[in-house]
């Protein structure tokens, strides 16, 4: 694995991710917890395919910055770039747009772990 991988996940804004229908708000426009689920998504995918057999990752911590409202029907992509690896530690850098530009911005940070070890803690 080496750092700059990168992928980009994309959402349209629906009556299921807006603020009003999540709880984080009353209002329909995209929800935060929907973009930081979106930057999540891209983070993962961005390594997923160099992961050792039986790996996967998981979220640990997300520093985000929600810059903008994204009304119904908008598409909002989020692209992820691993910038650091520390161990199973990896570290990206996330942000998201729509059609009228830089919707969000932030660090994300996921953790390498095997997953029968993983849900074997439950």
């Amino acid at each position: 694995m080496e750092t700059g991988l990168t992928y980009s996940s994309t959402v349209q804004v629906n009556s299921t991710n807006t603020a009003l229908a999540l709880g984080s708000g009353d209002m329909e426009v995209f929800a935060t917890p929907a973009l930081v689920a979106l930057m999540e998504n891209a983070a993962m995918n961005a390594v997923k395919p160099v992961l050792p057999e039986g790996s996967t990752t998981v979220g640990a911590m997300i520093q985000t910055s929600h810059l903008k409202p994204s009304g119904l029907n908008e598409e909002v992509t989020a692209t992820a770039e691993l910038t650091e690896i520390e161990g199973r530690k990896l570290t990206f850098k996330v942000s998201a747009t729509d059609s009228k530009g830089l919707v969000g911005e932030g660090t994300h940070i996921r953790y390498i772990v095997d997953r029968e070890r993983f849900l074997s803690k439950l």
